[in-house]
């Protein structure tokens, strides 16, 4: 038997019951940390304001939704030099703020997207059991490409095809993250020159035979 702790979206999560909806779905109680950490000024706090439930959506389980039922604590913070007067659980790992699902899920609706674009990605993660829209897989992949990556320090910089034998463009990308970081619209060594000078953190760069990219390297 699969034990409370297994249905928490982190080990942060205190799970308190599983229970199975009318509509099929599962839902899962739990609550954060019983004290509360100010963003502010770092002090512990035991003293609740108030409680509220945020209700977000999990990975499926048995080919059913999963809920979790958050139990939101707002605390009072005990520092009276501190500007803050009260402050909310707050868990990144579990859930950003105002968010409708995990932060596991909403990653594996970015990969998803990033994998397969929107109605194949729809079409595969219902078979998961995650009843999602092409738009919302979209819109995901778009945040997480809107969150500033950090600076590059290993990359790969290669050539590939706007429109295969005519036009060339520039791809690089971040070996360590292996993330795409930009693409330029030619392959020429001006080009790529200037970004690299854009970029003093670039300390190791692969690339192919290409003679103009060592040119710009150097």
């Amino acid at each position: 038997m699969v034990s409370k702790k297994h249905w928490a979206p982190t080990a942060s999560v205190e799970v308190g019951e599983v229970r199975h909806s009318a509509t099929g779905a599962w839902v899962v109680s739990g609550r954060l940390a019983p004290n509360g950490i100010c963003p502010e000024c770092g002090t512990s706090s035991r003293q609740r304001h108030g409680c509220r439930r945020r209700r977000i959506e999990d990975f499926p389980a048995q080919g059913q939704a999963v809920w979790i039922e958050l139990r939101v604590c707002r605390w009072r913070c005990l520092n009276s030099d501190c500007r803050r007067r009260t402050f909310s659980d707050r868990d990144a790992a579990v859930a950003t703020p105002y968010a409708r699902r995990t932060s596991r899920q909403a990653q594996l609706l970015g990969h998803m997207a990033h994998a397969a674009g929107g109605t194949p990605a729809e079409r595969l993660l219902r078979r998961l059991g995650i009843r999602v829209s092409d738009d919302t897989i979209l819109r995901q992949l778009l945040r997480a490409a809107q969150v500033v990556p950090p600076r590059a320090r290993i990359i790969g910089i290669d050539d590939w095809s706007w429109r295969k034998s005519q036009n060339y463009g520039t791809i690089i990308i971040d070996l360590e993250r292996r993330a795409v970081i930009d693409v330029l619209e030619d392959r020429d060594v001006v080009t790529c020159t200037d970004w690299l000078r854009r970029h003093p953190e670039v300390e190791v760069i692969s690339r192919d035979r290409c003679g103009l990219y060592a040119q710009a390297a150097r």
